[in-house]
């Protein structure tokens, strides 16, 4: 169901466009000031000492700009990247061989790192630390270990689940950065410059509306755009503009707060069915037909940040703020109970 959203912040099989969108400096990357100012001292000093940047773990939601920037951080230290993810590595002899066919300085991308076999993270750890591999060669008494040298290089790793990283790999990791949600400026940006791109007329308040519902997400902003010109070019209209932006979010079923169906549905069932919680969240995942790691991995997070839902130590609790959004009364009797939950 989550691959079928329109605002799912992950990535979908038919984007084959994105590479085209993604900036590839960080002069051109939209948002996350903070990170983008310490990338730029570390880079910086790296390449003026002549030597690979300390390995970089960036984590935080999908669909925020992890790989953007990994393929940034190369694309500034004038290196080739080498991508992967933690479940494509299966067997240490898979990472063996990405790693002694790298060059000085590269920089090695593994996307879903928390993902990792754990047989594979154990043969990173010396790789990591001392640029160096340990291979074991036979079997038995007559088997020995001997080690390669590996040319210093700089492993980017990406997760969405920064608490599944097992401590020794996470502590080798020398810059450790977590990216977070977007605000409405910064979205409306990312989508005049994606406009730009795509060779699509759009007004200001047009990209106002786009980012709006954007859910703090440039992946979401830039596939909302692309569904916007779609109805905009089979409409005949010669330039996206509030109006016409709206119309075709309506049709999306995203409405001025970036929620679609399937959130509501799931704040519907909380209210409804469970009188507004609290309710465990494997209740809640039978009810709505879903995965209970995708409720907290795709649905939550947005509406706990909206302030839409609550996690108590009892289970997930509908806010005040979702049933006015939903236009559903809220008794002070629920507002009662509820600090009861506290």
């Amino acid at each position: 169901m989550n691959e079928e959203r329109i605002v799912s912040p992950g990535l979908m099989k038919e984007e084959n466009d994105e590479l085209s969108l993604r900036p590839s400096c960080l002069d051109e990357y939209i948002g996350q000031e903070k990170i983008k100012r310490n990338l730029h001292v570390f880079i910086t000093a790296a390449k003026q000492r002549k030597e690979a940047l300390d390995h970089v773990l960036l984590y935080g939601p999908p669909g925020l700009g992890k790989t953007t920037l990994a393929n940034i951080i190369a694309h500034e230290m004038g290196a080739q990247i080498r991508a992967t993810s933690g479940p494509a590595i299966e067997r240490p002899g898979d990472l063996a061989a990405i790693l002694t066919n790298l060059q000085p300085h590269d920089v090695l991308f593994i996307d879903e790192i928390h993902r990792l076999n754990r047989t594979v993270e154990e043969v990173l750890y010396p790789a990591m630390e001392d640029y160096c591999l340990d291979i074991i060669i036979g079997k038995g008494p007559s088997a020995r270990s001997i080690r390669l040298d590996l040319p210093s290089f700089t492993l980017v790793g990406a997760t969405t689940r920064a608490g599944n990283l097992t401590a020794p790999l996470r502590d080798r990791f020398g810059v450790v950065s977590r990216l977070e949600f977007y605000k409405t400026e910064e979205l409306v940006i990312i989508v005049k410059r994606a406009a730009r791109i795509l060779q699509v007329a759009i007004n200001q308040e047009g990209a106002e509306e786009i980012g709006r519902r954007a859910r703090g997400t440039p992946r979401i902003a830039n596939r909302l755009l692309k569904r916007v010109r779609d109805f905009a070019q089979v409409q005949g209209c010669k330039i996206i503009d509030q109006e016409v932006a709206d119309q075709a979010l309506k049709m999306l079923e995203v409405d001025h707060l970036g929620l679609d169906e399937i959130d509501r549905k799931m704040l519907m069932t909380i209210i409804e069915k469970f009188q507004g919680g609290p309710v465990g969240v494997e209740t809640l995942a039978a009810s709505i037909s879903e995965e209970t790691s995708t409720i907290e991995d795709v649905y939550e997070p947005y509406l706990l940040q909206l302030g839409f839902l609550q996690r108590t130590p009892r289970g997930r609790v509908a806010t005040p703020l979702a049933y006015k959004h939903l236009e559903i009364p809220y008794s002070h009797v629920q507002e009662e109970e509820q600090e009861t939950l506290w």
